[in-house]
């Protein structure tokens, strides 16, 4: 639907292969998602962490986000291996009540309140507008025939939703890359290195809504050796 590199179109699924992949790097994606949201963690000491060792210098408040990202990434895995992950309201607010533990007004719900996003004069939906608009995102799935167009659907309309207090884009990226580990192709990461441009292009998205720009910014951040070896 959107145009985009030859990268994505030749990829052959591989359930095991792509869950494989993404449990070797999760502590990348850890590393990334806490630094696109502006904590200072190095890579080694969001290993520590992931050992289940505090490490000095940080706020617990950062430690317990760091956490409950690697954790919520573990019930994903453990839903995708077990043939458990859905599209759901139930599945989206199970994976929340991990990753948005103690960061959040409520964590584990759809927000009962409103909320507003900074940098822009888009206001998300009320509350009581947001188990529709869940269920019309993935009803809208069956307008794309592509997996990745489906999985960056995910990702953008519940960013832009905001169906939580807080930990939407994470949310959103949890759902994008769980709908595509279960349809057998490799997860995308946002490396924190392309924050300055993730970070314009999501602003420019929620004021206008058009997802062909962060579309195509999303895919870019495909890892080529990821494909590569999903090719083998």
């Amino acid at each position: 639907m959107y145009p985009t590199t030859d990268l994505h179109w030749s990829i052959p699924q591989n359930r095991e292969k792509a869950l494989m992949l993404a449990q070797r790097g999760v502590s990348v994606f850890v590393y990334d998602a806490v630094r696109l949201e502006g904590l200072n963690f190095t890579l080694p000491e969001v290993q520590t962490l992931m050992q289940g060792i505090t490490v000095g210098g940080h706020r617990l408040s950062d430690q317990q986000i760091a956490t409950n990202q690697a954790d919520a990434w573990k019930e994903l895995f453990r839903l995708i291996k077990g043939r458990q992950f859905e599209l759901t309201q139930g599945c989206a607010c199970n994976l929340h009540r991990i990753a948005g533990k103690e960061e959040t007004l409520e964590w584990g719900c759809f927000r009962s309140g409103g909320v507003l996003i900074a940098g822009t004069d888009y206001e998300p939906p009320q509350a009581n507008q947001l188990v529709d608009l869940y269920a019309d995102m993935v009803d809208k799935l069956t307008s794309f025939e592509d997996v990745y167009d489906q999985a960056i659907h995910l990702f953008l309309t519940m960013a832009r939703c905001q169906f939580f207090f807080d930990v939407n884009k994470r949310m959103g990226r949890f759902m994008m890359n769980g709908h595509l580990l279960n349809h057998g192709y490799p997860a995308i990461n946002v490396p924190a290195s392309r924050q300055l441009e993730f970070n314009e292009l999501l602003l420019e998205f929620y004021s206008s809504g058009d997802q062909a720009k962060m579309n195509r910014f999303v895919r870019s951040c495909m890892d080529e050796r990821v494909v590569r070896i999903m090719k083998e």
